[in-house]
């Protein structure tokens, strides 16, 4: 007969471990202050990324409604760094072109970036990103001197 009594104890010892394992748990959470300012001390658990200096004149993924794929929309944002940097190229300026561009140029130059009639894949993006980021980097080099 004792071999049922503590058989029958298991169950609600266990219950009673799992409460107590889950009633520290929000105390776990409220312990740590999670802040979307990036610091030296910011706990790991945030995962909030500071905006680096260089980003400020990155340009910035394509609005959704701009094309109907990601592929198209990847493609657009190349296109668009590829303008700027050439811009920034001529004009011999190291100054952030960003805001004299829009997505509506990028999709009027299209045509000169086109390698194919399939209007699902007019382009190849990877040569796209291939081009813009020789481009940006030759900006890069011609401002550090």
């Amino acid at each position: 007969m004792r071999k049922s009594v503590t058989h029958g104890l298991a169950p609600v010892r266990a219950l009673g471990l799992a409460a107590m394992v889950l009633s520290t748990l929000p105390n776990a959470a409220l312990a740590q202050t999670l802040t979307t300012q990036p610091s030296g001390n910011t706990p790991f658990s945030s995962m909030a990324i500071g905006q680096d200096e260089s980003d400020v004149c990155r340009v910035p993924k394509p609005p959704t409604d701009l094309a109907d794929t990601a592929y198209l929309r990847n493609g657009y944002r190349a296109i668009l760094r590829i303008l700027i940097a050439e811009e920034a190229l001529a004009a011999e300026t190291c100054a952030c072109l960003l805001d004299d561009f829009t997505w509506d140029q990028a999709l009027d130059a299209l045509s000169r970036f086109q390698t194919s009639d399939n209007r699902r894949l007019p382009f190849k993006v990877l040569d796209l990103y291939a081009q813009a980021d020789a481009l940006e980097a030759q900006v890069v080099e011609a401002c550090a001197e």
